[in-house]
């Protein structure tokens, strides 16, 4: 069944990017470089931003955003590898703001976060930033102040390297993906927190039970429907925020707005994909194009050729295609959720489009996905299983709760933290989670597609460490649906202790996800080494993404002192509570 996009994703009104320079509300400053099809671009070592309002119409209706110099997103802001830069950041607003370098790995008192590491920008301030840029690549900036992110406080980075890198291309095109609400975000919030499910309007209908009994038979639909129902849960519950209040842009663009990329026959063009969304998961493609993968969140991968990859919020992905024998190509970027998407088009000339896919069907999350495979419950029946309260199940012993993973091997059951354990911010935990690093994920499995999958991603370089960890850290993400509550192990930032580290040393981070949510896991001032299931060193990454069910580890080394921040990157998630403070003391 496909869903029907809603209204709000096929605007009649302008698209943001577009109509911010004729308001008269700025000039271009003359250090500003233009390039076609991009937003404005600013280069050197001396920068000027200003965080302020600005009138846009994404839907056709008049709403007011947060913008850096003027536009949606910001200036893509050009440094080079070995710069130092110094970046002036003026408040124009009439509350506190910030800006934090994503994936930049700065001093602490550079990295933008109030409370931790500066107090923040007060209204009519300014804060310098300054700090030298070692490494390149595709990175992003964006506000870490109330939900500033949602109304349009982001922008684009890219840095030149210093050596030649090892792939070419003639063209250079910055794809930033993000969602934007005519609602206040503090409103979409206060309604999650009355109704966690609000914006889900893919609940499932009489026609699919019929459906359901016919492919499954009555008894083990019944059953499945009643499992969820004592959960409180639905396996349509795949984002939070969706299409009904959404509209998924490209560049600033809506999807009528047309973002247009330029090339010639036979160009390799590399796209740098941002994910600068609040709350959404994008799986783009561009039918007719192979995309080979050279970078991901900045750093080089060995090259991977794909049809498809899932970007999670905050996460970068540089791509090469080489556009030959069609004068237009859609750039298509949908929702995990199926309820829209966003799309542009590279072309010859301006004024071409090619055909926009329709959305795929919509996809259900099963028990496996969470970690519950019905194998694993050893003669427990679908009844028992749903039925279980969490002190029951933290009674168990290994013995009884042994089961098969997804490899087919048996294994010992996940053990959880007792703080977990009674927690009414707690409505599940995973039994049997695996690694699912091999996984496309929910809604691509066999789609006829080739879908990158983490297992694709290899570094170019080893292990920039090479030490064994000292001692490992093993966090449980954690949530209530029902009440849109989320933590690490069930304790909410505001009761949390900082995870202390010690200067220098080398440590592995066990994430579990113990919710039915995938969850965008970000630490800041210091690289996240991802490692596979027998501990081998894959790829660094900035962000790293938790399916639901999945327990995942990386190392990271301890070399910036300092307050850091560590959270979900869904915004709504880190504001209720998934987010802790890493401190690194000498």
């Amino acid at each position: 069944m496909h869903c029907k996009t809603s209204r709000r994703t096929f605007v009649k009104g302008l698209a943001a990017g577009g109509i911010l320079g004729g308001l008269g509300l700025w000039r271009t400053p003359v250090w500003a470089v233009t390039s076609p099809g991009q937003p404005t671009v600013l280069s050197g070592t001396e920068f000027d931003l200003f965080i302020g309002e600005t009138p846009v119409n994404i839907t056709g209706s008049a709403r007011t955003a947060m913008t850096i110099n003027g536009t949606l997103p910001g200036p893509i802001l050009r440094w080079r590898e070995g710069d130092t830069v110094t970046l002036r950041v003026r408040n124009r607003l009439s509350e506190d703001t910030s800006i934090h370098w994503h994936g930049i790995i700065l001093p602490a008192n550079m990295d933008g976060v109030p409370g931790l590491s500066f107090h923040g920008i007060a209204p009519d301030g300014m804060y310098e930033y300054r700090f030298k840029v070692n490494q390149n690549g595709t990175y992003w900036y964006h506000s870490h102040s109330g939900l500033q992110e949602q109304v349009g406080v982001y922008g684009p980075i890219v840095i030149e390297p210093k050596e030649p890198e090892s792939f070419q291309y003639d063209r250079d095109y910055v794809v930033m993906l993000s969602d934007w609400t005519d609602e206040n975000p503090a409103r979409v919030m206060a309604k999650l927190k009355k109704q966690s499910d609000y914006y889900n309007f893919h609940k499932r209908t009489v026609g699919d039970f019929i459906n359901d009994v016919s492919e499954k038979g009555w008894a083990a639909t019944v059953a499945d429907r009643k499992m969820w129902a004592e959960m409180k849960m639905s396996p349509t519950d795949l984002a939070d925020v969706s299409g009904y209040t959404y509209t998924y842009l490209m560049n600033g663009q809506a999807p009528d707005g047309n973002w247009t990329g330029l090339f010639k026959p036979g160009e390799k063009i590399r796209l740098r994909f941002i994910n600068g969304s609040g709350m959404s998961y994008f799986d783009v493609r561009i039918p007719g194009l192979k995309m080979t993968v050279v970078a991901a969140d900045g750093l080089h991968v060995k090259p991977v050729s794909v049809d498809e990859f899932r970007i999670a919020v905050a996460e970068t992905y540089d791509v090469i295609v080489e556009p030959d024998g069609e004068q237009a190509y859609t750039i298509f970027a949908q929702s995990m959720d199926r309820t829209g998407y966003a799309r542009g088009t590279l072309a010859v000339r301006e004024g071409l489009s090619a055909a926009v896919p329709e959305v795929d069907p919509r996809p259900l999350i099963g028990m496996s996905d969470m970690g519950m495979d019905h194998g694993s419950m050893s003669g427990m029946d679908h009844g028992q299983m749903a039925g279980m309260d969490h002190s029951q199940m933290a009674g168990m012993d290994h013995s009884q709760m042994t089961g098969m993973d997804h490899g087919g091997t048996v294994g010992q059951m996940q053990t959880h933290p007792a703080s977990e354990t009674d927690n009414p911010l707690v409505d599940m935990q995973t039994m049997t989670p695996t690694h699912k690093l091999d996984d496309p994920g929910i809604g691509l499995r066999n789609n006829g597609r080739r879908v990158l999958t983490y297992s694709d991603l290899r570094s170019t370089f080893i292990d920039p460490d090479g030490r064994e960890p000292s001692r490992t850290i093993e966090l449980h993400l954690t949530g209530h649906m029902e009440k849109f509550s989320w933590s690490f192990d069930g304790i909410k930032f505001s009761d949390a202790e900082p995870l202390r580290l010690k200067y220098g040393e080398r440590i592995r981070i066990t994430l579990v996800n113990d919710t039915m949510m995938t969850h965008p896991i970000h630490l800041h001032g210091m690289w996240s080494d991802l490692e596979d299931e027998n501990g081998n060193f894959m790829v660094r990454k900035h962000t790293i993404d938790m399916p639901p069910g999945s327990k995942r580890s990386y190392r990271v080394t301890a070399d910036a002192l300092g307050r850091w921040a560590y959270h979900c990157h869904l915004l709504f998630h880190m504001e209720m509570g998934m987010f802790r403070e890493v401190r690194v003391d000498e």
